[in-house]
């Protein structure tokens, strides 16, 4: 006969502890009680559970403290706490200090049974085992901050708690979200993506939560919204600082109590998932403003993961752009081809705004072009880039200020027949040239050889039509 799972409840309500005993043994789960924080200890030094929930206020501590002993001395157990509504600050600390996920006051069985469900249904160490799979699949790259980003969603992925993702556009927030989603137990649900800033704001109480046949013009049979679709699963809201005000007030109900009403019903609709949300955008300083709510900002902003730009991932670049160059090899069914020596120094110099994304679009852009066996520096560049390399190189011919440290050319007893500021223009415009081409077109680079910030550069760049922010 299977062994029953075995979970220890731990509140100092006799009631609410046989209420729960009584709902979880309809589903075939066994229970233990304990009232206090010292009992709770004994029956954990005494038995081998498969869970714990607890309740943040004991008689002689709180779960806190208890989650704390677990993490020492029972690491791994699943455990999560009752809270009562308005308690949601130490919820969330909770959550932070490990534990699986929380229920909130008065227990609704349904809700209380799926959690521990989820918790029970696959073992920790599987789960382990397919991450160290997975993440090296998914996460291409050997940097420390991949290395660290790896640690924090071991972490992050046996918890039910919120996740919310920030870093730089282009950098993997929906790669790193699915990834949060296939590494957890929910990973046999679904994942559905909503990128909140592509849906027109008349639609969007509709997509989100659906609507019932009738409700309003144009609605000729029931739809399921998307939120519902993630029953079982996770959801993942990108660009959510793009939620309307009005639609944020719903979203913090769903999200907090985990039902919807669809438009135009009269009733709710119970749903069960993970939100993971995530924004390239400052969401505190939103707050600040008033154009994003502060208690949905708490509640989806409970686990970090902060996405490092590529700039920063080191060696990462050529190994991701091995890796673009393999899977577009494979879907246009053509031969791979290698990065020339000169093309791998100009990708590692690039300052890349677009991160992850626009190194994929350079290698994509850069197959189509070569017809070669190899790709090299001028099938990696952009028209704008290769029009201006061919200026340099004209003007290196030309005139010595582009020859590398050449003196500034002299002009005798003559004035310029241009005028003194389209001379001097000239020269600044020369001397800029020649600083991005000795730095391979990597401004941040150019703007500390020149002896100015980064931002001074730009603005130079853009006054001779020089900066190639389109890439």
């Amino acid at each position: 006969m299977e062994k029953r799972p075995l979970v220890l409840l731990v509140d100092d309500e006799e009631d609410l502890c046989m209420l729960m005993q009584m709902s979880l043994s309809r589903i075939g789960i066994e229970t233990h009680s304990a009232h206090t924080l010292s009992e709770a200890k004994a029956c954990l030094s005494g038995h081998v559970y498969d869970a714990c929930l607890t309740d943040l206020n004991l008689p002689d501590g709180n779960g806190l403290q208890l989650l704390e002993w677990i993490n020492e001395h029972r690491s791994g157990l699943p455990v999560a706490v009752l809270t009562a509504y308005g308690n949601m600050e130490i919820a969330i600390a909770a959550l932070k200090a490990g534990a699986f996920d929380f229920v909130s006051k008065p227990v609704n069985p349904v809700h209380l049974e799926q959690l521990l469900q989820k918790a029970l249904n696959k073992p920790i160490e599987p789960v382990q085992h397919q991450a160290d799979t997975l993440e090296y699949k998914m996460l291409i790259g050997q940097s420390k901050p991949i290395q660290q980003l790896r640690v924090t969603l071991k972490k992050i992925a046996r918890s039910q708690a919120p996740v919310f993702i920030t870093g730089e556009s282009g950098t993997g927030k929906e790669v790193v979200a699915n990834l949060v989603h296939r590494l957890s137990n929910r990973n046999e649900g679904p994942f559905i993506a909503i990128n909140c800033g592509a849906i027109p704001t008349e639609l969007m109480e509709s997509e989100l939560f659906g609507h019932k046949k009738g409700s309003f013009s144009g609605a000729t049979q029931d739809k399921q919204g998307l939120i519902q679709s993630a029953h079982g699963g996770s959801l993942f809201l990108d660009e959510i600082a793009e939620l309307p005000l009005s639609m944020q007030v719903k979203l913090l109900r769903a999200v907090q109590e985990k039902r919807i009403r669809p438009v135009g019903s009269d009733s709710e609709i119970d749903v069960d998932f993970r939100v993971i949300s995530a924004s390239h955008q400052d969401l505190e300083a939103l707050v600040q403003q008033g154009r994003f709510r502060q208690d949905l900002f708490f509640r989806i902003h409970v686990m970090d993961l902060i996405l490092p730009p590529l700039r920063e991932r080191g060696d990462d670049i050529l190994l991701l752009a091995d890796h673009f160059i393999h899977k577009i090899s494979t879907e246009w069914d053509i031969p791979a081809k290698q990065l020339t020596a000169r093309a791998k120094e100009f990708l590692t110099g690039q300052y890349y705004p677009g991160n992850v994304r626009e190194l994929r679009n350079i290698i994509e852009r850069a197959m189509t072009l070569c017809d070669d066996e190899q790709l090299d520096l001028p099938h990696l560049q952009s028209a704008p880039q290769r029009q201006m390399a061919q200026q340099q190189a004209a003007l290196t011919e030309a005139s010595p200020i582009c020859s590398g440290n050449a003196d500034l050319p002299s002009l005798g007893k003559k004035l310029p027949e241009e005028g003194l500021e389209a001379y001097l223009e000239k020269i600044e415009k020369d001397i800029l040239l020649n600083a991005l081409n000795i730095t391979h077109w990597n401004r941040t680079v150019a703007a500390k050889k020149l002896g100015m910030t980064f931002r001074s550069l730009r603005y130079r760049l853009k006054k001779f039509g020089l900066d190639t922010d389109e890439d």
